[in-house]
Protein backbone atom coordinates (compact mmCIF):
# COMPACT_ATOMS: atom_id res chain seq x y z
CA UNK A 1 0.00 0.00 0.00
CA UNK A 2 1.74 3.10 -1.12
CA UNK A 3 1.97 6.03 1.20
CA UNK A 4 -0.73 8.18 -0.57
CA UNK A 5 -3.71 4.99 0.12
CA UNK A 6 -2.53 5.67 3.24
CA UNK A 7 -3.02 9.57 3.70
CA UNK A 8 -6.63 8.89 1.70
CA UNK A 9 -7.76 6.11 4.34
CA UNK A 10 -6.29 8.12 7.46
CA UNK A 11 -8.03 11.17 6.37
CA UNK A 12 -11.41 9.08 5.18
CA UNK A 13 -12.00 7.46 8.77
CA UNK A 14 -10.68 10.17 10.97
CA UNK A 15 -13.13 12.15 9.13
CA UNK A 16 -16.08 9.32 9.23
CA UNK A 17 -15.32 9.06 13.15
CA UNK A 18 -15.64 13.13 13.17
CA UNK A 19 -18.81 12.95 11.39
CA UNK A 20 -20.29 10.22 13.56
CA UNK A 21 -19.57 11.25 17.00
CA UNK A 22 -20.70 14.70 16.02
CA UNK A 23 -24.29 14.13 14.76
CA UNK A 24 -24.44 11.40 17.85
CA UNK A 25 -23.88 14.08 20.56
CA UNK A 26 -26.52 16.86 18.69
CA UNK A 27 -29.37 13.82 18.97
CA UNK A 28 -28.22 12.46 22.22
CA UNK A 29 -28.61 16.39 23.76
CA UNK A 30 -31.81 17.15 21.94
CA UNK A 31 -32.88 13.77 23.25
CA UNK A 32 -31.46 14.06 26.60
CA UNK A 33 -33.25 17.63 26.66
CA UNK A 34 -36.68 16.64 25.74
CA UNK A 35 -36.68 13.65 28.30
CA UNK A 36 -35.41 16.26 30.95
CA UNK A 37 -38.70 16.91 32.65
CA UNK A 38 -39.44 13.08 32.89
CA UNK A 39 -36.30 11.47 34.42
CA UNK A 40 -37.00 14.16 36.97
CA UNK A 41 -40.36 13.03 37.61
CA UNK A 42 -39.42 9.29 37.58
CA UNK A 43 -36.58 9.80 39.41
CA UNK A 44 -34.27 7.66 36.78
CA UNK A 45 -30.61 7.06 38.26
CA UNK A 46 -27.75 8.57 36.67
CA UNK A 47 -25.84 5.49 35.63
CA UNK A 48 -28.90 4.02 34.03
CA UNK A 49 -29.22 7.38 32.44
CA UNK A 50 -25.83 7.09 31.07
CA UNK A 51 -26.35 2.96 29.89
CA UNK A 52 -29.33 4.01 27.63
CA UNK A 53 -27.26 6.78 25.64
CA UNK A 54 -24.67 4.99 25.21
CA UNK A 55 -26.87 1.87 23.96
CA UNK A 56 -28.50 4.14 22.03
CA UNK A 57 -25.85 5.95 20.50
CA UNK A 58 -24.67 2.78 19.26
CA UNK A 59 -28.43 2.26 17.64
CA UNK A 60 -27.54 5.99 16.08
CA UNK A 61 -24.14 4.98 14.91
CA UNK A 62 -26.02 2.22 12.92
CA UNK A 63 -28.81 4.83 11.78
CA UNK A 64 -26.31 7.36 10.58
CA UNK A 65 -24.20 5.31 8.42
CA UNK A 66 -25.28 6.05 5.15
CA UNK A 67 -25.53 9.89 6.08
CA UNK A 68 -21.81 9.67 8.30
CA UNK A 69 -20.06 7.62 5.11
CA UNK A 70 -21.43 9.79 2.19
CA UNK A 71 -20.61 13.13 3.84
CA UNK A 72 -17.22 12.29 4.98
CA UNK A 73 -16.58 11.08 1.34
CA UNK A 74 -17.57 13.96 -0.11
CA UNK A 75 -15.95 16.08 1.63
CA UNK A 76 -12.63 14.58 1.57
CA UNK A 77 -13.07 14.06 -1.73
CA UNK A 78 -14.16 18.10 -2.34
CA UNK A 79 -11.27 19.15 -0.32
CA UNK A 80 -8.72 17.12 -2.66
CA UNK A 81 -10.61 18.18 -6.28
CA UNK A 82 -10.72 22.26 -4.81
CA UNK A 83 -6.78 21.78 -4.13
CA UNK A 84 -6.52 20.25 -7.59
CA UNK A 85 -4.91 17.04 -5.88
CA UNK A 86 -7.01 15.04 -7.93
CA UNK A 87 -6.51 16.79 -11.39
CA UNK A 88 -2.76 16.12 -10.86
CA UNK A 89 -2.97 12.49 -9.59
CA UNK A 90 -4.97 11.61 -13.15
CA UNK A 91 -2.22 13.77 -14.76
CA UNK A 92 0.44 11.69 -13.62
CA UNK A 93 -1.09 8.51 -15.22
CA UNK A 94 -3.18 7.02 -12.13
CA UNK A 95 -6.92 5.90 -13.11
CA UNK A 96 -9.70 6.63 -11.73
CA UNK A 97 -10.43 2.81 -10.86
CA UNK A 98 -6.95 3.53 -8.90
CA UNK A 99 -7.82 6.45 -7.01
CA UNK A 100 -11.25 4.96 -5.96
CA UNK A 101 -9.46 1.76 -4.10
CA UNK A 102 -8.31 3.75 -0.99
CA UNK A 103 -11.73 5.21 -0.49
CA UNK A 104 -13.37 1.61 -0.81
CA UNK A 105 -11.13 -0.01 1.10
CA UNK A 106 -11.77 2.26 4.19
CA UNK A 107 -15.93 1.80 3.18
CA UNK A 108 -15.06 -2.02 3.46
CA UNK A 109 -13.95 -1.92 7.03
CA UNK A 110 -16.53 0.04 8.04
CA UNK A 111 -19.02 -2.24 6.61
CA UNK A 112 -17.17 -4.87 8.16
CA UNK A 113 -17.54 -3.20 11.72
CA UNK A 114 -20.65 -2.44 10.92
CA UNK A 115 -22.13 -5.87 9.97
CA UNK A 116 -20.10 -6.93 13.24
CA UNK A 117 -22.03 -4.58 15.41
CA UNK A 118 -25.67 -5.24 13.26
CA UNK A 119 -25.35 -8.68 14.20
CA UNK A 120 -23.50 -9.32 17.61
CA UNK A 121 -23.50 -5.60 19.50
CA UNK A 122 -26.51 -3.53 18.43
CA UNK A 123 -28.82 -6.12 19.43
CA UNK A 124 -28.40 -5.71 22.67
CA UNK A 125 -28.11 -2.29 22.80
CA UNK A 126 -31.37 -1.92 21.37
CA UNK A 127 -32.86 -4.55 23.81
CA UNK A 128 -31.37 -2.23 26.60
CA UNK A 129 -33.09 0.89 25.22
CA UNK A 130 -36.50 -0.68 24.60
CA UNK A 131 -35.89 -1.95 28.36
CA UNK A 132 -35.11 1.22 29.68
CA UNK A 133 -37.71 3.06 28.05
CA UNK A 134 -40.57 0.77 29.14
CA UNK A 135 -39.29 1.00 32.80
CA UNK A 136 -38.95 4.75 33.29
CA UNK A 137 -40.58 6.39 29.94
CA UNK A 138 -43.30 4.19 29.07
CA UNK A 139 -43.78 2.87 33.13
CA UNK A 140 -44.89 -0.39 31.98
CA UNK A 141 -47.43 -2.80 33.89
CA UNK A 142 -46.83 -5.95 35.05
CA UNK A 143 -49.13 -7.52 32.70
CA UNK A 144 -48.75 -7.95 28.87
CA UNK A 145 -51.66 -6.81 26.50
CA UNK A 146 -55.31 -8.19 26.99
CA UNK A 147 -56.04 -11.09 24.42
CA UNK A 148 -52.95 -12.85 23.37
CA UNK A 149 -52.85 -15.14 20.09
CA UNK A 150 -50.05 -17.02 19.26
CA UNK A 151 -49.65 -19.73 16.98
CA UNK A 152 -48.08 -22.81 18.05
CA UNK A 153 -47.63 -25.28 15.52
CA UNK A 154 -48.93 -26.01 12.15
CA UNK A 155 -52.67 -26.29 13.11
CA UNK A 156 -52.10 -25.07 17.10
CA UNK A 157 -53.69 -21.60 18.14
CA UNK A 158 -53.08 -20.45 21.99
CA UNK A 159 -55.11 -17.64 23.31
CA UNK A 160 -55.05 -16.02 26.93
CA UNK A 161 -57.13 -13.08 28.01
CA UNK A 162 -54.12 -11.81 29.97
CA UNK A 163 -50.78 -12.61 30.90
CA UNK A 164 -48.89 -11.52 34.03
CA UNK A 165 -45.29 -11.36 33.82
CA UNK A 166 -44.43 -11.09 37.54
CA UNK A 167 -46.15 -14.51 38.55
CA UNK A 168 -45.88 -16.52 34.90
CA UNK A 169 -49.68 -16.70 35.01
CA UNK A 170 -52.42 -16.73 32.24
CA UNK A 171 -56.26 -16.60 32.45
CA UNK A 172 -58.66 -17.90 30.16
CA UNK A 173 -56.61 -20.33 28.07
CA UNK A 174 -57.91 -22.08 25.40
CA UNK A 175 -55.17 -24.10 22.66
CA UNK A 176 -57.17 -25.14 19.69
CA UNK A 177 -56.06 -27.42 16.84
CA UNK A 178 -57.72 -26.61 13.89
CA UNK A 179 -57.29 -28.49 10.40
CA UNK A 180 -58.58 -27.22 7.60
CA UNK A 181 -61.26 -24.99 8.63
CA UNK A 182 -62.08 -27.72 11.21
CA UNK A 183 -61.96 -27.75 14.76
CA UNK A 184 -60.40 -30.75 16.19
CA UNK A 185 -60.05 -30.82 19.59
CA UNK A 186 -59.66 -27.69 21.94
CA UNK A 187 -58.16 -27.68 25.42
CA UNK A 188 -59.53 -24.85 28.25
CA UNK A 189 -58.46 -23.84 31.49
CA UNK A 190 -59.14 -20.92 33.94
CA UNK A 191 -55.57 -20.74 34.99
CA UNK A 192 -52.31 -21.67 33.37
CA UNK A 193 -48.83 -21.06 34.88
CA UNK A 194 -45.44 -21.68 34.07
CA UNK A 195 -43.64 -23.93 36.88
CA UNK A 196 -40.07 -23.02 37.10
CA UNK A 197 -39.05 -26.11 38.90
CA UNK A 198 -40.41 -28.53 35.98
CA UNK A 199 -40.49 -25.95 33.06
CA UNK A 200 -44.19 -27.29 32.26
CA UNK A 201 -47.33 -25.51 32.15
CA UNK A 202 -49.93 -26.07 35.06
CA UNK A 203 -53.61 -26.09 33.82
CA UNK A 204 -55.76 -25.20 36.73
CA UNK A 205 -59.96 -26.29 36.28
CA UNK A 206 -59.41 -27.42 32.55
CA UNK A 207 -61.67 -28.80 30.35
CA UNK A 208 -60.34 -30.94 26.79
CA UNK A 209 -62.58 -31.35 23.84
CA UNK A 210 -61.83 -33.58 21.11
CA UNK A 211 -64.14 -33.87 17.79
CA UNK A 212 -64.50 -37.33 16.52
CA UNK A 213 -66.15 -38.37 13.08
CA UNK A 214 -68.82 -39.77 15.16
CA UNK A 215 -69.38 -37.92 18.22
CA UNK A 216 -66.90 -35.78 20.73
CA UNK A 217 -64.83 -37.20 23.70
CA UNK A 218 -65.12 -34.12 26.73
CA UNK A 219 -62.74 -34.96 29.69
CA UNK A 220 -62.29 -32.28 32.73
CA UNK A 221 -60.20 -32.07 35.51
CA UNK A 222 -59.06 -29.72 38.71
CA UNK A 223 -54.64 -29.65 38.13
CA UNK A 224 -53.09 -30.80 34.89
CA UNK A 225 -49.09 -30.80 33.72
CA UNK A 226 -48.26 -29.97 29.47
CA UNK A 227 -45.49 -29.28 27.51
CA UNK A 228 -46.36 -26.51 25.20
CA UNK A 229 -44.41 -25.11 22.44
CA UNK A 230 -44.29 -22.11 24.16
CA UNK A 231 -42.49 -20.53 27.37
CA UNK A 232 -42.98 -17.50 29.09
CA UNK A 233 -41.17 -15.54 26.85
CA UNK A 234 -43.14 -16.00 24.38
CA UNK A 235 -45.94 -13.67 25.54
CA UNK A 236 -43.83 -11.41 26.42
CA UNK A 237 -42.20 -10.17 23.68
CA UNK A 238 -41.70 -6.55 22.68
CA UNK A 239 -42.74 -5.34 19.11
CA UNK A 240 -39.14 -4.92 18.04
CA UNK A 241 -38.08 -8.46 19.01
CA UNK A 242 -36.18 -9.65 15.94
CA UNK A 243 -33.86 -6.31 16.56
CA UNK A 244 -32.84 -7.51 19.75
CA UNK A 245 -31.76 -11.13 18.74
CA UNK A 246 -28.03 -11.35 18.09
CA UNK A 247 -27.51 -13.19 14.13
CA UNK A 248 -27.53 -16.72 15.63
CA UNK A 249 -29.65 -16.49 17.47
CA UNK A 250 -32.52 -14.91 14.74
CA UNK A 251 -31.22 -17.74 13.58
CA UNK A 252 -32.88 -19.88 15.73
CA UNK A 253 -35.58 -17.48 16.10
CA UNK A 254 -36.51 -18.15 12.39
CA UNK A 255 -36.00 -22.06 12.61
CA UNK A 256 -38.23 -22.21 15.34
CA UNK A 257 -41.28 -19.82 13.91
CA UNK A 258 -41.02 -21.80 10.66
CA UNK A 259 -41.64 -25.14 13.38
CA UNK A 260 -44.69 -23.41 14.77
CA UNK A 261 -46.08 -22.15 11.24
CA UNK A 262 -45.98 -18.62 13.26
CA UNK A 263 -47.41 -15.62 10.83
CA UNK A 264 -44.52 -13.30 12.13
CA UNK A 265 -41.73 -14.85 11.28
CA UNK A 266 -41.20 -13.05 7.99
CA UNK A 267 -40.19 -9.81 10.61
CA UNK A 268 -37.12 -12.07 11.44
CA UNK A 269 -36.46 -13.24 7.99
CA UNK A 270 -36.35 -9.53 6.77
CA UNK A 271 -34.40 -8.65 9.74
CA UNK A 272 -31.62 -11.55 8.70
CA UNK A 273 -31.58 -10.07 5.04
CA UNK A 274 -30.87 -6.59 6.16
CA UNK A 275 -28.10 -7.12 8.34
CA UNK A 276 -26.50 -8.36 5.42
CA UNK A 277 -27.38 -6.19 3.10
CA UNK A 278 -26.63 -3.10 5.36
CA UNK A 279 -22.43 -3.26 5.52
CA UNK A 280 -22.68 -3.06 1.60
CA UNK A 281 -24.67 0.72 1.37
CA UNK A 282 -21.59 1.96 3.02
CA UNK A 283 -19.02 0.90 0.06
CA UNK A 284 -21.79 2.14 -2.87
CA UNK A 285 -22.53 5.10 -0.99
CA UNK A 286 -18.66 5.64 -1.39
CA UNK A 287 -18.18 4.80 -4.70
CA UNK A 288 -20.64 7.53 -5.94
CA UNK A 289 -19.72 10.36 -3.22
CA UNK A 290 -16.01 9.72 -5.07
CA UNK A 291 -17.37 10.24 -8.26
CA UNK A 292 -19.45 13.36 -7.29
CA UNK A 293 -17.13 15.35 -5.77
CA UNK A 294 -14.05 14.30 -8.35
CA UNK A 295 -14.85 17.39 -10.17
CA UNK A 296 -13.44 21.19 -8.94
CA UNK A 297 -16.13 23.28 -9.01
CA UNK A 298 -16.56 27.30 -8.31
CA UNK A 299 -19.44 26.80 -5.51
CA UNK A 300 -16.38 24.94 -3.34
CA UNK A 301 -17.74 21.49 -0.96
CA UNK A 302 -20.82 23.48 0.62
CA UNK A 303 -23.06 22.71 -2.23
CA UNK A 304 -21.83 18.76 -2.30
CA UNK A 305 -21.56 18.24 1.56
CA UNK A 306 -25.40 19.61 1.23
CA UNK A 307 -26.22 17.06 -1.60
CA UNK A 308 -24.53 14.65 -0.03
CA UNK A 309 -27.23 15.03 2.76
CA UNK A 310 -30.26 14.84 0.64
CA UNK A 311 -28.87 11.79 -1.22
CA UNK A 312 -28.10 10.09 1.80
CA UNK A 313 -31.69 10.81 3.10
CA UNK A 314 -33.03 9.75 0.25
CA UNK A 315 -31.17 6.39 0.36
CA UNK A 316 -32.57 6.40 3.78
CA UNK A 317 -36.26 6.82 2.71
CA UNK A 318 -35.71 4.43 -0.08
CA UNK A 319 -34.45 2.17 2.52
CA UNK A 320 -37.32 2.26 4.62
CA UNK A 321 -40.13 2.00 2.21
CA UNK A 322 -38.87 -0.97 0.85
CA UNK A 323 -38.52 -2.60 3.88
CA UNK A 324 -42.30 -1.61 4.90
CA UNK A 325 -43.00 -3.45 1.42
CA UNK A 326 -41.06 -6.77 2.41
CA UNK A 327 -42.61 -6.94 6.00
CA UNK A 328 -46.01 -6.17 4.04
CA UNK A 329 -45.12 -9.89 2.66
CA UNK A 330 -44.07 -8.90 -0.77
CA UNK A 331 -43.63 -12.18 -3.50
CA UNK A 332 -40.14 -11.00 -3.42
CA UNK A 333 -38.97 -10.02 0.01
CA UNK A 334 -34.62 -9.94 -0.90
CA UNK A 335 -35.27 -7.95 -4.22
CA UNK A 336 -37.17 -5.83 -1.83
CA UNK A 337 -34.53 -5.29 0.71
CA UNK A 338 -31.95 -5.08 -1.78
CA UNK A 339 -33.82 -2.26 -3.84
CA UNK A 340 -31.71 1.07 -1.99
CA UNK A 341 -28.28 -0.41 -2.95
CA UNK A 342 -29.47 -2.04 -6.81
CA UNK A 343 -30.58 1.49 -7.50
CA UNK A 344 -27.58 3.75 -5.77
CA UNK A 345 -25.29 1.10 -7.46
CA UNK A 346 -26.85 1.32 -11.13
CA UNK A 347 -26.76 5.41 -10.61
CA UNK A 348 -23.04 5.22 -9.83
CA UNK A 349 -22.58 2.97 -12.87
CA UNK A 350 -24.19 5.99 -14.68
CA UNK A 351 -22.49 8.63 -12.82
CA UNK A 352 -19.47 6.91 -13.71
CA UNK A 353 -19.42 7.92 -16.97
CA UNK A 354 -19.03 11.45 -16.09
CA UNK A 355 -15.96 11.05 -14.10
CA UNK A 356 -12.74 13.49 -15.11
CA UNK A 357 -9.99 11.21 -16.83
Amino acid sequence: MKILDKLIIKEFLKTYFFVVVLLILVVLVLDFTEKNDTYIRNQVPAKDILKYMGNYGLYLNNLLTPITVFIAVIFITSKMAGRTEIVAMLSSGISFIRLLRPFLLAATLIGGVSFFLNGWVLPGATGSVSQFRIRYLEKGEASTDPNIHIKVGPNGYAYLSRFYKTSYTGYNFTLEEIKEGRLLSKLSSDVIQWDTTKNVWRLENWRLRVLRERGEEYTTGTSLDTLLSITPVDFDLPENHHETLKLPELSRQIRLLEERGADNVSYYRIERIVRFMSPFASVILTFIGVIMSARKTRGGSGFKIALGFFMAFVYIILFLLSRTFAEAGTQFPVLAVWLPNLVFAAMGLILYKTVPR
